[in-house]
């Protein structure tokens, strides 16, 4: 029998573009699995910031977001993250802002350090080309937050920038990392921390071990919260479940290798032929992915929350075809018993604790 697990599951939409597909088919798609993720009972749905990224449409997560909240109905919705290299903290304050101020009590912004694209496409968004150094991040971050309560310094400027509407309407705020800079920075802040364990899984444990030994309760926090997100893909049995999964394995070869592509279909990537050096990147690069019948995924996702003390799952998958991608959370949230644990686990950490 597989394991039970004992915390929410959520949903991070990269929102894929299949090979032969356009990129507003891809978002329409990421809108048709909002609906049915919200029905199967997953906590939020994210979207993740990416540049020039073919196979990516998710480069634009405000209009994103406003797009998925206004197609689902409680779920909260929000940026797993918005990379604030690439933008003006008082940008995204007012469109956060505006998203909280239109859905309150439903926005997410999930806030990252890095550039989420190449040097290249990381200038031409006007910011620095390897993201911001360490202090600049943490300014930028306190300015950001600033916006929210009134209390704002741009430029030294205190209280003369208003941004409208974000004042009043501040959503549930994350630090998002893969290392140990924001896991600390989430804990001093007494933030919610959300661990990238898809493409770092090795530096999750230090990681989060950091973030609860730094934690420091705040006014939206009492103790710590942490997501980790997980790539997964689940099937009716584990043969088909490792073929469909043939699509991410070749398109992280090809990620790997600098060549980026829309996202290749299982037949594409069992017709080439993989040299020992691209079976050795594709194991390295797919190694934490978690693939096979619902059981076998339970049982991995169980481990997963047991050696890094997860509070919350987030589950990324991606599939060539829709279907396969609504049948693998379908699949994962019948096995999971999805919506059981939500009385218990609310889906706003602040209130965690807080009166």
């Amino acid at each position: 029998m597989p394991g039970r697990l004992s915390v929410p599951v959520s949903v991070l939409d990269l929102c894929p573009v299949p090979t032969g597909e356009s990129t507003g088919e891809a978002l329409r798609r990421s809108l048709d699995l909002a609906r049915h993720a919200e029905r199967w009972g997953f906590t939020r749905y994210w979207v993740a910031e990416h540049h020039n990224m073919p196979g990516i449409a998710s480069s634009a997560p405000a209009v994103l977001v406003g797009r998925l909240v206004s197609a689902t109905s409680a779920m909260r919705v929000g940026s797993g993250g918005v990379m604030l290299p690439n933008h003006a903290p008082l940008t995204v304050a007012e469109q956060f802002g505006t998203l909280e101020a239109m859905h309150p009590g439903r926005i997410d912004l999930g806030i990252g350090r890095a550039p989420g694209t190449d040097r290249a496409t990381a200038r031409a968004l006007r910011r620095a080309a390897d993201g911001l150094p360490p202090a600049d991040f943490a300014a930028q971050l306190a300015e950001l937050r600033g916006y929210f309560d009134g209390q704002a310094t741009a430029d030294g400027s205190l209280g003369q920038i208003r941004a409208i509407p974000a004042e009043g309407n501040e959503p549930a705020m994350w630090l998002l990392g893969s290392t140990g800079y924001s896991a600390e920075l989430a804990g001093l802040l007494g933030l919610p921390f959300a661990f990238a364990y898809h493409f770092s899984a090795a530096n999750a444990k230090p990681a989060l071990a950091l973030y609860r030994q730094t934690f420091r309760p705040s006014a939206q926090l009492a103790e710590p919260y942490s997501i980790v997100s997980v790539s997964a893909l689940c099937a009716e049995d584990g043969e088909t479940a490792h073929w469909l999964h043939g699509s991410s394995r070749l398109s992280s070869l090809r990620l790997r290798s600098g060549r980026p592509s829309t996202l290749p279909s299982p037949d594409e990537a069992a017709g080439r032929s993989y040299s020992a050096a691209e079976q050795t990147v594709i194991a390295e690069a797919t190694a934490s992915h978690v693939v096979g019948d619902p059981g076998t995924v339970i049982d991995l996702l169980c481990e997963v929350v047991a050696s890094t003390g997860a509070d919350e799952l987030m589950v990324t998958t991606s599939t060539f075809a829709h279907g396969d991608r609504l049948t693998s959370y379908e699949l994962l949230a019948q096995a999971a018993g999805l919506g059981e644990q939500l009385s218990t686990s609310p889906a706003d950490p602040r209130s965690r604790g807080n009166s």
